[in-house]
């Protein structure tokens, strides 16, 4: 049992959440119970479980005092934090702001795998993200291009995709090519317009500043002063990842994000990505970044559902 007190009101209602939502939420992820006293907190429960949920409301506590205000994901990833790595400072992560939103709030790692992610793009020239859906590689690389954008380090943006269907066919879709391709770059549009204003965005992409294109249109180019990202890379074939990788000019970064359990290739076509994962990796200024259904910062039950397609696998 611990008797925990923390001296600021407002910032112990915010810790605690509406009708103390957050407390509930520690209870049922560290199995203990909790019962409020003004400011005060007396956790019950097992030695460890009571010394984790001590550790995360401390150190939430301290985050609110450094004026982080948390929203749901936040305290959700935090939880997650401390659950699957008990020594982890939820300050050392949280802390580091990659980018702000057009919102104005601050994109931060949420987990460790994130904040190595963060890491290795200031030192590196190449870093492949690998891992599922719902891990921030896709996002976390957009916050990191405008980042380097708005410090002027590099002119361009380019945003690159493979135009491969999830199961579903592109010449059935209506329009002309570039109606065709807006779909498949639809989740770089999205992360765009969270951190910049759409007219700002749109002004960008008249002036060429900022390039969305399928990665059929990078053949024969060389790409430099820019950052790069190669988005559901799992879809390009061995030729078509050589391709892209030897675009590369100088002054430019690339990033390069994918799930290697979700490649949508024809059969008998190898993924450039499981591919380069091999070739590449004791390759000076190129780094590996791997993810996992532990780092999925979506929904809770993001994580629920992609160990529930492991297990099948494993099983088939």
């Amino acid at each position: 049992m611990k008797n925990i007190t923390f001296e600021n009101p407002m910032l112990t209602r915010e810790l605690f959440g509406h009708h103390n939502y957050n407390l509930d939420k520690i209870c049922k992820a560290f199995n203990v119970e909790i019962n409020t006293r003004g400011s005060s907190l007396l956790v019950s429960g097992t030695a460890h479980n009571t010394d984790l949920a001590e550790k995360i409301l401390q150190q939430l506590y301290q985050l609110l005092e450094n004026k982080f205000y948390f929203d749901e994901a936040d305290f959700d990833a935090a939880i997650k934090i401390i659950k699957h790595n008990n020594n982890s400072h939820i300050k050392d992560i949280f802390s580091t702001t990659i980018f702000k939103t057009v919102n104005n709030k601050p994109i931060t790692p949420r987990n460790t795998a994130q904040k190595e992610y963060a890491e290795a793009s200031l030192k590196n020239d190449i870093i492949f993200a690998i891992g599922p859906a719902g891990t921030g590689k896709t996002y976390l690389a957009m916050a990191m291009a405008m980042a380097a954008f708005s410090r002027g380090e590099i002119k361009k943006i380019i945003l690159a995709r493979p135009a491969v269907e999830a199961g579903e066919t592109l010449g059935f879709l209506p329009g002309d090519l570039a109606q065709k391709i807006n779909p498949y770059l639809r989740p770089l549009y999205d992360a765009l317009y969270d951190m910049m204003d759409y007219e700002k965005v749109q002004t960008l992409i008249e002036q060429d500043t900022i390039e969305i294109a399928p990665l059929a249109f990078m053949r024969g180019r060389t790409l430099s002063n820019s950052f790069i990202i190669l988005d559901e890379a799992q879809n390009t074939t061995s030729q078509q990842m050589k391709m892209f990788l030897t675009r590369i000019g100088y002054g430019s970064k690339v990033i390069v994000t994918g799930d290697i359990t979700q490649v949508d290739l024809p059969a008998g076509k190898k993924s450039g990505l499981i591919e380069a994962k091999g070739l590449l990796k004791k390759i000076n200024r190129i780094e590996f970044i791997y993810f996992s259904k532990n780092d999925v910062v979506r929904h809770k039950l993001v994580s629920s559902i992609i160990e529930a397609y492991e297990k099948q696998q494993k099983r088939q």
